[in-house]
């Protein structure tokens, strides 16, 4: 064989070797993705959206760029919502809980005291349950991606202590706009609120709601400890976000495109939760020191609320459907049993 010869066969298998390569870099085009989220910049939120913007960057050779727009600029969790749906908007993370209104099955997620700890949070958001809970949402003009954590919620007032359900009593109590959170806070005596995220400082300030009930993250980052007096550790529910995308602009995209989002997508999960994880211990040491007064509700009166609840719970189970319902029952009952 000649030199010659040798040299274009090499040539051409290089050529064969590299054109996959070049066919998925030509299936990537450049993009502009407007990611909308509630939290401001500084927030585990938005550290994450800034990490999952810099995978996403790096995955697709720069042509995919996400512009990250935080402290709610873009609207509510539901504002943004709509616009995913409509196509005017690509991507966002927010609240499971307000895509209850588009979701039935989502009201899973808000089932007081479902889960005892992040671990088995993690096991069945991430695995069979919370696969089958996203993809109810793609019939509606959206494609979940993963779940973040928010984290086990808390509640605080400028009241007085709550230590037991009683306390309750009266208190003005902001809630997210889902009615599993409205009928939870009304069955245990307070005086339940719906109002967008957006608008809850300036009303904790002014006294229009007398309290408010979010992870330690979220208390510190948006600086609740400057209206708010008490924090009561009461575990109550735990809270997942969900990263979305516009059914519409996904359905456009190449299945390159679609990979590269998918496992950015992953690769935030994993960096937000141990992020968000580390910070809540570190927020909670913070809000004692800012002149917080915590106090913890003790197994006795956590179990006293999950009793009153009971209603609220049969009721979630026949909105998001019984098979789903006792699904997670059996799976919890297992992952409780590996201990």
């Amino acid at each position: 064989m000649t030199f010659v010869r040798r040299t274009l066969l090499a040539a051409a298998a290089a050529t064969a070797l590299l054109a996959p390569l070049a066919s998925v870099a030509q299936d990537i085009k450049p993009r502009l993705i407007r990611f909308g989220y509630g939290l401001n910049e500084q927030s585990n939120q938005g550290r994450a959206v800034k990490f999952f913007a810099e995978q996403v960057e790096k995955a697709s050779g720069g042509k995919m760029k996400v512009r990250a727009i935080g402290a709610a600029a873009l609207g509510p969790d539901t504002q943004m919502q709509q616009a995913l749906i409509g196509g005017a908007q690509e991507m966002m993370v927010g609240s499971t809980a307000t895509l209850v209104g588009i979701s039935r099955e989502m009201a899973l997620w808000d089932t007081p005291f479902l889960f005892d700890t992040a671990q088995q949070a993690d096991a069945v958001l991430d695995g069979p349950i919370g696969q089958k809970v996203m993809a109810k949402v793609q019939d509606k003009g959206l494609v979940g991606l993963v779940y973040w954590e928010n984290g086990f919620r808390n509640l605080t007032n400028s009241k007085r202590p709550v230590t037991r359900m009683e306390d309750l009593e009266g208190i003005k109590l902001r809630v997210m706009q889902n009615n599993v959170f409205l009928d939870s806070f009304k069955q245990l005596g307070a005086n339940a609120l719906p109002m967008p995220f957006s608008e809850l400082f300036s009303a904790l300030e002014t006294k229009a709601v007398d309290g408010q009930e979010n992870p330690y993250n979220t208390i510190l980052s948006s600086k609740f400890f400057e209206v708010q007096k008490y924090l009561s550790i009461t575990n109550h529910v735990y809270s997942p976000w969900i990263v979305l995308v516009s059914r519409k602009w996904w359905d456009g995209l190449s299945p390159a495109e679609q990979k590269v989002l998918r496992e950015a997508a992953v690769a935030s999960r994993d960096f937000e939760r141990k992020d968000t994880r580390d910070e809540a211990g570190r927020a909670l040491v913070e809000l004692k020191a800012k002149g917080m007064q915590v106090n913890e509700l003790s197994p006795m009166e956590a179990a006293r609320m999950r009793t009153r609840l009971t209603r609220v719970n049969a009721g979630i189970g026949v909105s998001v459907g019984m098979d789903l319902w006792n699904e997670t029952q059996a799976e919890l009952a297992k992952l409780r049993a590996r201990k």
